[in-house]
């Protein structure tokens, strides 16, 4: 009877997981090496500990939405472990979920403890291997053989898949281990930076209105001439902005700050779902039709009143003027800054407050079929440790799942490639 395949995993986050899950049903043998005391820490906090695990769309909006590099090198995976595959997985596992209308995927218990433990469950049901709180110093090979080194002694494997995530939340067990391993085998590390992360603005008005949530607002910037835009909620925070829109703008502007010698200018749109002639049309009825109803009120149609009484003092009015009273010039920027209010760029938040890293483990050095190390055979990477990063909505733990389940499956084989 064949000897079982050694395979060790370090790092027990969601891509970790579900590579140890996809090689112990493969009937290899699965040892788990997890820093901290309990699996999942950071997975637990994801989506306000929501979870939302993944996008219901098709691998082939997947790969559009990753874009000419990332999504050529993910689409393999992708096809091969779909979200409608992840959802008959965790379905498989006992977990319902639900799909909201922009296609965002969380449990039914809006419980993000609830994926952890269906993965979990499943890893030990298979008979996969724990070893918690042993953080791994290096990773040596000798022969056909790795040694993990640990506090407490040395963990052989004939495979390894590192899945140690990446830099962003580093109170969870993130701190870059998977970049100093794959360096000792020879792989680069693209640049890593923050990215779905809150941004700093140059003014300090944002800090008035600090703690104002606005549902949907339009982001756009111009960056080397070519308009970007990103839609969804927004916070003013004490120094700039955040919200789900502003964290998927920070994937762009993050390869540009601070590096940029003057700040980005973006602006914010509170009227998105209206184009900017048929804006100017309502609000100006809203104006001429109201004429003793106060400014303030009238803009609570698009803004909260927070907002509505800052855009007041840009304009020169008093919130409490009624329209019929506005000058001409303060009712045309009212109009303009409902529809565009700029704020300058000059950072993003450190990358310990990202939800993931941009950058990583070079792809052009991976296998994408497998996921396996072109330097180093029986070296597989899956998750954040890789150069690949996605938007909101459940795309970043798509690729965890992806990717480890490919790991997973092709550090079975005997023979890889």
């Amino acid at each position: 009877m064949p000897m079982k395949t050694e395979i060790c995993i370090i790092g027990a986050g969601p891509a970790g997981l579900t590579a140890a899950i996809f090689a112990a049903q493969g009937g290899a043998h699965v040892n788990i090496i997890e820093s901290n005391t309990t699996p999942g820490r950071k997975l637990m906090l994801t989506g306000a500990g929501r979870c939302n695990l993944t996008h219901n769309a098709s691998p082939a909006e997947l790969v559009r939405t990753f874009g000419a590099a990332q999504g050529r090198f993910l689409s393999y995976c992708f096809y091969k472990f779909s979200p409608q595959d992840v959802l008959k997985f965790f379905a498989s596992a006992g977990l319902q979920t639900r799909t909201e209308q922009d296609g965002c995927v969380f449990p039914a218990s809006d419980r993000a403890g609830d994926v952890r433990d269906a993965l979990l469950n499943r890893a030990k049901r298979l008979g996969v291997n724990f070893l918690y709180d042993k953080r791994a110093g290096k990773i040596t090979k000798q022969a056909d053989t790795f040694l993990i080194h640990t506090p407490k002694g040395p963990v052989r494997a004939e495979k390894v898949i590192i899945a140690t995530g990446g830099l962003s939340w580093p109170k969870t067990g993130c701190t870059g281990d998977g970049y100093r391993f794959a360096r000792s085998f020879g792989h680069k590390i693209s640049q890593t930076k923050a990215s779905l992360v809150p941004l700093v603005s140059l003014e300090d008005w944002p800090g008035q209105l600090a703690g104002t949530p606005v549902e949907n607002v339009r982001i756009s910037a111009r960056i080397n001439n070519k308009k970007i835009a990103t839609a969804g909620a927004l916070i003013f925070t004490d120094d700039g902005i955040g919200g789900p829109g502003v964290l998927d703008m920070s994937r762009h502007l993050t390869d540009y700050l601070p590096a940029e010698k003057t700040p980005i200018e973006i602006t914010l749109d509170f009227a998105a779902d209206a184009e900017q002639s048929a804006f100017d049309k309502e609000m100006t009825e809203l104006l001429n039709n109201n004429p003793k109803k106060k400014i303030v009120n009238i803009l609570a149609e698009f803004v909260p009143k927070r907002i509505g009484i800052f855009l007041c003092k840009r304009a020169g009015c008093d919130d409490e003027l009624a329209a019929g009273q506005l000058t001409k010039d303060a009712r045309k920027r009212l109009i303009a800054d409902v529809k565009a209010l700029p704020l300058s760029i000059v950072r993003t938040r450190e990358i310990a407050e990202a939800t993931v890293t941009r950058g990583g483990v070079s792809l052009k050095e991976i296998e994408p079929k497998t996921m396996e190390s072109k330097i180093c055979p029986g070296l597989f990477f899956a998750g954040e440790v890789l150069d690949v990063d996605g938007p909101c909505g459940g795309y970043n733990l798509q690729i965890c799942f992806s990717t480890g389940a490919l790991a997973g499956s092709a550090a079975v084989q005997k023979h890889t490639s």
